[in-house]
């Protein structure tokens, strides 16, 4: 059993080489020797009660920091509670370093308690996995080589950034003390590290396919910042810039291109592009993604995994390269679009932008629309947003104020809206330094509610701005409220809760402040103290018609 001790304080030594500082912990018998070898040493050691917050608040801390978290859980259906965190670390490209504790081979197959198969629970949701089997002293050279190549498959895998699984399999008794470590490399570095190199001829060919065409830029997460920026100053093209590119509030950028697409504007023969440049993740609106699928011009995507991100599957390039050093040499490359191609595009940006500030600035009650509107407009700019994948996402990138250069987050690999909360509390734990404002619906809330389990002890500051319209009224936008029947509606898709939120909150030890005039907003959320709730109560009729009501007058002022 010492065998078993000193390999799994192997495991957290080549971590730390690594630069591995956190671990959560859902407790649990058959992890002991890997939970006692984290809790010994000088990984910060985060306790959860429920496997799936585990899992959401690992992936919090790893999109935070970039670095992989431990998550670490015991045998049985313990580790298939990770899976909904594990798929969005693996779509959303967050690392994740995943030790499900297992039973050894003995106790497979004769109906031993908490026992299955768990080397394939994650499908091909993975980076890399590894069922080490029980340690063996004879193969303690391979120890930290596992150890370091799962941080390094987390975090440099040709696929990008995502999750890895080790399974581990320990014996009777779990409980011994570990022996002197192997050896590992010198001074301290992790056992392998992974280099790659760009081609520096792709920036080069890419940029003939841009210059001196009439273009725009698609900017999502991962868009490679300034130095995109750079690029589309050179090319003189608009942006339409999703509030995770970091490109609102620059020269070229459009944040209402949603409420301008709506008019029809780019519809117009003289304001057609003749090339799309998309970079980083695509963004939240529905109408930019059809435009995007009826246009007829050359569409080139940046990734630089070579990831097929096309769903409207009508990008004529897909170009595998790092968006900052293509954008950085095409910038020098390139020639300009046509004189004054990109004023048009910028004035209905300016248009739309008066036209919102009207419609919510003169509503003194809180909306919506307003909510996100004041938050990206007023908020620190140290903070972090971080938003529910449903309508919060869509209102900030709709109506988000264009000055904002907040970083703004969410949980947009598979678009859930399970471990919000948990996320949330994830993220400010990893940049304690750096508050986070977590806007979210009521049924996001309610659905990671297991979150809030522990959140008065957790580290950081979070404060939850829960939208409640008393159940889901993202589907009030969508054709089934008006083609079901009302009492069916009800029942299926609008999912009244008639729950108090506030009381939920309390239970959990964290101050609420209920919120109902748009001025309270910002006082209430700025309140010093770690995690804290702002309950704004909504209607989701009111919210649609206000939704309408922007939408109309962005229309008549570009008419």
């Amino acid at each position: 059993m010492t065998v078993q001790a000193t390999f799994a304080a192997t495991l957290v030594d080549e971590w730390l080489r690594a630069g591995v500082q956190d671990a959560v912990v859902a407790p649990g018998s058959r992890s002991t020797p890997l939970a006692l070898a984290l809790a010994e040493s000088s990984v910060r050691v985060h306790v959860h009660l429920d496997e799936r917050s585990a899992a959401f608040y690992a992936l919090g801390l790893g999109l935070a920091s970039g670095r992989p978290a431990i998550v670490l859980t015991t045998s049985g259906t313990a580790g298939a509670h990770l899976h909904p965190a594990v798929l969005e670390a693996h779509l959303a490209r967050v690392p994740m370093v995943v030790c499900t504790a297992d039973r050894p081979p003995e106790l497979h197959h004769v109906g031993a308690p908490q026992t299955l198969e768990q080397g394939s629970l994650f499908g091909g949701a993975l980076r890399w996995a590894f069922e080490p089997g029980v340690a063996d002293d004879a193969a303690s050279a391979t120890w930290r080589s596992i150890a370091s190549r799962a941080v390094a498959e987390a975090t440099t895998n040709p696929a990008g950034p995502g999750p890895v699984h080790l399974n581990l399999a320990f014996r009777d008794p779990l409980v011994a003390t570990p022996d002197a470590l192997p050896p590992g490399r010198a001074d301290g570095r992790p056992w392998h590290r992974v280099r790659s190199w760009v081609s520096s001829t792709a920036p080069v060919q890419g940029a003939e396919l841009l210059s001196g065409r009439r273009g725009v830029v698609v900017a999502g997460r991962g868009a490679g910042g300034e130095s995109l920026a750079g690029l589309a100053d050179a090319l003189g093209w608009p942006v339409l810039a999703a509030p995770r590119s970091g490109l609102r509030g620059g020269r070229h950028a459009m944040s209402a291109f949603d409420s301008v697409l709506r008019t029809g504007f780019a519809t117009m023969d003289e304001h057609r592009p003749e090339v799309v440049l998309r970079v980083g993740e695509l963004p939240a609106s529905k109408v930019l993604a059809g435009w995007l699928g009826g246009l007829d011009v050359e569409q080139v995507v940046l990734d630089p995994y070579g990831r097929w991100s096309d769903p409207e599957r009508t990008a004529n390039y897909i170009l595998q390269v790092d968006a900052r050093p293509f954008c950085d040499v095409a910038a020098a490359a390139v020639s300009p679009a046509p004189e004054g191609w990109a004023q048009p595009w910028l004035e209905a940006e300016r248009l739309a932008q008066a036209a919102i500030d009207s419609v919510i600035g003169s509503r003194p009650e809180v909306s919506e629309p307003g909510v996100a509107r004041t938050l990206t407009r007023d908020l620190p700019h140290d903070t972090v947003l971080f938003s529910a994948s449903s309508m919060p996402i869509r209102d900030i990138e709709w109506y988000g104020h264009p000055s904002s250069r907040l970083q703004v987050e969410a949980n947009r690999g598979a678009n859930g809206i399970d471990g919000t909360v948990s996320t949330a509390l994830g993220l400010a734990a990893a940049g304690q330094r750096r508050p986070v404002v977590a806007l979210l619906g009521d049924l996001a809330f309610l659905h990671d509610s297991g979150g809030l389990l522990g959140a008065r002890s957790r580290p950081g500051s979070c404060t939850f701005v829960v939208l409640d319209n008393d159940g889901g009224g993202i589907f009030s936008f969508l054709p089934q409220a008006s083609e079901v029947p009302a009492e069916r509606f009800e029942q299926l898709f609008g999912t009244p809760h008639g729950l108090d939120l506030g009381a939920l909150a309390a239970v959990h030890g964290i101050p609420v402040t209920r919120v109902d005039r748009m001025d309270d907003l910002l006082p209430a959320v700025l309140q010093p103290g770690g995690v804290q709730m702002v309950h704004v109560r909504t209607d989701r009729a009111a919210n649609v018609a206000l939704h309408d009501s922007i939408h109309s007058a962005v229309a008549a002022a570009l008419a």
